[in-house]
């Protein structure tokens, strides 16, 4: 899969509070037609008035989780982006609240090919989930421990059925 090919051309929101976070990528994306915001006002407006294929939403800072239900209503599939929030408990909460990818802040420079696993996924009516397990399970094993799963094995099974 290219990313740039899938990518290109698409219509992206991508917000998080941190200047820095949005030029890296306004870069890594410039093969979108990418819109920023900085909060959680300024994405409200864009997500209620604005057509995109994705976002890209910190979690922390500008109320990712109530973007995430906005972007949720108008069928805009959601990456999740955080650097503070990184836990079980948000990853899971994240799948629950609808986000297509989870991803920790430490993963940024892939996040084009994160989100042409979304498109591909919702374009050939696979499960995105599947592609993230298999791209972010080392990290979650690492930063988790290799059991992480194991609170709650029939959420995780269940999320990750092909």
């Amino acid at each position: 899969m290219e990313p740039n090919k899938i990518l290109k051309g698409k219509r992206v929101l991508i917000v998080d509070d941190e200047a820095d976070v949005l030029e890296y990528l306004m870069e890594l994306l410039d093969m979108c037609k990418v819109d920023r915001a900085s909060s959680f006002e300024e994405a409200k407006e864009l997500i209620e008035t604005e057509f995109y294929h994705a976002a890209v939403l910190d979690i922390m800072g500008v109320k990712g989780y109530e973007l995430l239900e906005l972007a949720n209503k108008k069928d805009i599939p959601a990456l999740m982006l955080t650097a503070h929030a990184i836990s079980k408990d948000n990853l899971k909460k994240s799948f629950e609240k609808g986000a297509s990818y989870y991803v920790p802040k430490d993963e940024i420079t892939q996040v084009d090919t994160f989100l042409a696993d979304i498109l591909e996924a919702k374009e050939k009516k696979k499960n995105v989930w599947v592609r993230w397990y298999d791209r972010l399970s080392s990290f979650c094993d690492k930063r988790f421990g290799p059991n992480w799963r194991d609170d709650d094995p029939e959420f995780w099974d269940s999320l990750l059925k092909y």
